[in-house]
């Protein structure tokens, strides 16, 4: 039987599995350290299309149908998508997908997107509901930057902490059975708010939420960071990388040999000028749906935690005083 361990983590007695993925990436992408490992690299990151809204769409619903095709489905063999993007409503995602007619869950967790959906699509299975679920999520440079900045054609100037939204889409198909990575647990995070007011900081707002997300989890499975080969996390950049690595210690927990970062992993920060690194929901969904599946098939990963991060941020609201709160959801994947 599947337990609910401590307050937040649930164990499965009979693990999803996760039988394919795709990551799609932008040209910037295709150029970092992680660029061989995309499935495919678009030469125009407008993807044919007149806004950049509709360019997302277009590379949300790309990655989508390849990795559903790879995984040797149909949109009738699938029970479920959950999907979602940085953009109003998660438009990305709703125009996107909406010809493929698969029962549609859309999610906001900002960035921390795709480990909501792996979650939610995990329990979904391991509870006899579906057999068959879709996890995907994208987020795209200019739509985000015109969402939540300011437009390109503003040339406003980017404060050393701030990161650079990653164009890209990835997405996970899971199965109750088949080979493949396994999802064993999922730690489902809190909302915590530590007063951070700076748009240009997300780092900082959101490592609270991941450090509390990873205490609740070690604490709920009697773990520990040296039970894991890789403990990732997805887009803290630099600065919320530090945090979290300094924090944790003092909470008593040394990541220091076993904790990487999607926003650090994806960019070159030193040659590609993206200050603190990258983030959006396409970081994390690109760089585990690409680079870090391909480590689990292969065995040099057998047993990780992923933990996307999210800063549940409105510009509206931060411009009427309100601080940033935070949003990390943690997944156990075993190869």
């Amino acid at each position: 039987m599947n337990k609910k361990l401590g307050k937040q983590t649930v164990a499965f007695s009979q693990p999803p599995v996760i039988i394919n993925a795709a990551a799609v990436g932008g040209q910037k992408e295709g150029e970092g350290p992680l660029g061989k490992d995309f499935d495919v690299i678009v030469p125009d990151d407008k993807l044919g299309q007149q806004t950049w809204e509709k360019a997302e769409s277009s590379l949300q619903r790309q990655t989508a149908v390849l990795a559903m095709e790879r995984a040797g489905l149909t949109p009738n063999d699938v029970d479920y998508i959950f999907a979602g993007d940085l953009l109003n409503q998660c438009v990305g995602a709703s125009y996107g997908l909406r010809e493929l007619q698969i029962p549609f869950f859309g999610l906001y967790g900002a960035c921390s997107t795709m480990t909501e959906s792996i979650s939610l699509g995990a329990m979904l299975i391991a509870g006899d509901y579906a057999k068959n679920v879709m996890c995907v999520t994208s987020s795209h440079f200019c739509s985000a930057e015109k969402q939540f900045r300011y437009p390109l054609e503003y040339g406003g100037q980017r404060a050393p902490s701030a990161q650079w939204t990653v164009t890209a889409s990835g997405c996970a198909v899971l199965s109750k059975s088949g080979e493949g990575p396994r999802i064993t647990q999922v730690t489902t995070g809190k909302i915590v708010d530590m007063g951070i007011t700076d748009i240009s900081n997300m780092g900082a707002a959101m490592a609270p939420a991941a450090i509390d997300t990873l205490c609740a989890h070690f604490e709920d499975t009697g773990s520990s960071p040296e039970d894991y080969d890789l403990i990732l996390t997805g887009d803290l950049g630099v600065v919320g990388s530090d945090i979290l690595i300094k924090l944790m210690r003092e909470n008593g927990y040394d990541l220091s040999s076993r904790h990487n970062d999607c926003g650090k992993m994806i960019y070159d920060i030193e040659k590609q000028d993206v200050h603190a690194g990258g983030s959006g929901c396409g970081c994390c969904g690109s760089v585990l749906c690409g680079h870090i599946y391909k480590e689990l098939k292969s065995g040099r990963i057998n047993k990780m935690l992923v933990m996307a991060t999210g800063a549940l941020m409105n510009p509206m609201v931060v411009e009427q005083g309100e601080s940033i709160p935070g949003i990390a959801h943690a997944v156990v994947i075993e190869s």
